[in-house]
Formats: structure tokens, C-alpha cells, sequence
């Protein structure tokens, strides 16, 4: 199968993440191939969203409507989703870039289709789920979402598209289980329209006729009103990281609330004892 390379972006490298680059390519017609490589597996670093967003950006404004395709060359990972450390030192990095590329995504005039090649965690799996569809390349990989796993709460700009998108106990499973769904698993759940490598995505391109739907400019109006509610949360301003240590000290009082009144509680059911 042919392949047309159409530009390079470079990821920058930022602290320990070494960056990388993002390749597009055309495999046919109008069919837009986002591959990244950012060792060892993709983070969503403030360098990686910034490349990603220009990329978005030159196949809007200088390439005919089509479909755009994202997937990795690391055969290992989709993107293991943020360094937290990195994203929570970063100041603005959730509002002003990860959210914003989130609404670029859920909003993009042209069908958007994320080839999911290895594992997609965390904040790897929340970008696929702003795409319109998603395909498993294979049996290897899981997505997760295994925030309850390092104790990271969240956002409501995180949650609400699987909300939105998914059955309520396929989100249970992913938020309060951090299962690890496989190909198969992922498509029985809905979180994958489809199981199969860049041959069987381009015709599943070809058979929804994908690639004629932006054409009429109201593509990402469309979804816009689809999604408004996940729209105005990545829109809001809320969930970044100067929220975490008043959701953290609200949870300390309770905490510590709570452990008062068990005292309280059981030093009265000791006094009723001895009477």
C-alpha cells in the first residue's frame, strides 16, 4: 500500500522525555495518517500536545476535508498517558493545552479515527475517546483507565466523555475496577468500533463513507452539539492542577471528620457498656 509523506512535525524534548516527532502521511485520498513516536511511550507532555495541536492544525488549513487517522510507530504503546509529576508541575498545562487539544479533537471538522497499536492508559485512553472512532490494531495491549492505581483523582473534563460515550457499567469498570479491557473485550464494550490492522481501517474508511463527511463544513458543528457538555467542561477552566490541593484538603477534613466522630461514636458505646 502506498504511502504519500506530507510533513514532519518534531515533539521537543522536555526533561526526562527524550520528544520524537509526528509524521504525516496519506494512504490513500483524503486520509490523513498521524503517526507519532515519542519514546519510550508517548506521554502526553506539553511538548507532544504542542506538536499535536500544529499537525491538527495543517491538515485543517492546508489540505482538502477528508479523514484524519492517529496511531504510534512504538508497536508497544498508543500513549501511556501523562508524566503527572510533569503535567502537574507544568503551570497551565491542563486548562490551556491538554483539555484545549481534547475540544480540538472532539470538535474537528473531519471524521477522526484513532488506530489504537499497544497500550492505552490514563490520559492515553482519554485522547482516543475524543475521537470519533477507535480501532484495535491486534491481540496485544489493553486500554485502562488505572488512575485509582497512583491515587490521581478525576477531573470532571476527564470523565465526562466516557460518561457521555460509554455504558454505565463499562465506565464503572474502567473507573472504580481499572480493568484492563483487551481487543476483544474493548470492542464487546464499545470503548473500539473495530478490531483490525491500517488495511482493514481503510475500508472501514471506504464502507461508512467517511471520507465525503466534512465536506459540507458542518462536521464539527455537528459534534459540537453532540458533545456540548464535554465542550463547556474542557472550555470552563476547571480540573487543572491548582484545583487538586483543595480537592485533597477537602478530603483530609472529611477524613478527619470522620475518624472524630468514630471516637466519639465508640468512646459512647463504652460508656453504655459498663452500665
Amino acid at each position: 500500500m502506498g504511502s504519500e509523506e506530507l510533513f514532519t512535525i518534531p515533539i521537543q524534548p522536555m526533561e526526562a522525555h527524550q520528544g520524537g516527532s509526528i509524521v504525516c502521511t496519506s494512504p490513500a485520498p483524503q486520509v490523513y495518517l498521524l503517526t507519532w513516536n515519542s519514546p519510550p511511550d508517548n506521554r502526553l507532555t506539553s511538548a507532544f500536545c504542542s506538536a499535536l495541536m500544529s499537525a491538527l492544525n495543517i491538515i485543517e488549513f492546508g489540505y482538502p476535508p477528508g479523514v484524519l487517522i492517529t496511531t504510534s510507530s512504538i508497536s508497544k504503546f498508543y500513549s501511556n498517558g501523562l508524566d503527572l509529576e510533569l503535567a502537574v508541575s507544568t503551570p497551565g498545562f491542563f486548562e490551556d493545552e491538554l483539555y484545549f487539544l481534547w475540544r480540538r479533537f472532539l470538535t474537528y471538522p473531519m471524521p477522526t479515527i484513532a488506530l489504537i497499536s499497544g497500550h492505552c492508559f490514563a490520559g492515553g485512553l482519554m485522547l482516543a475517546m475524543h475521537h470519533d472512532y477507535r480501532v484495535f490494531t491486534g491481540p496485544k495491549g489493553y486500554m485502562c483507565l488505572n488512575e485509582i492505581e497512583f491515587g490521581m483523582p478525576l477531573m470532571a473534563p476527564m470523565s465526562s466523555i466516557f460518561r457521555i460515550k460509554l455504558a454505565p457499567q463499562v465506565y464503572r469498570q474502567l473507573v472504580l475496577e481499572a480493568h484492563r479491557f483487551d481487543g476483544k473485550e474493548a470492542l464487546a464494550a464499545g470503548l473500539v468500533d473495530a478490531i483490525g490492522d491500517l488495511h482493514a481501517l481503510l475500508d472501514f474508511v471506504r464502507d461508512k463513507g467517511l471520507v465525503k463527511k466534512g465536506a459540507t463544513g458542518v462536521y464539527g458543528l455537528l459534534k459540537a452539539e453532540m458533545y456540548r457538555e464535554s465542550v463547556a467542561l474542557l472550555e470552563s477552566g476547571v480540573g487543572g492542577a491548582s484545583q487538586l490541593p483543595a480537592l485533597q484538603a477537602a478530603e483530609k477534613k472529611r477524613k478527619i471528620e470522620g475518624t472524630k466522630w468514630f471516637s466519639e461514636w465508640k468512646r459512647s458505646r463504652s460508656g453504655k457498656a459498663k452500665l
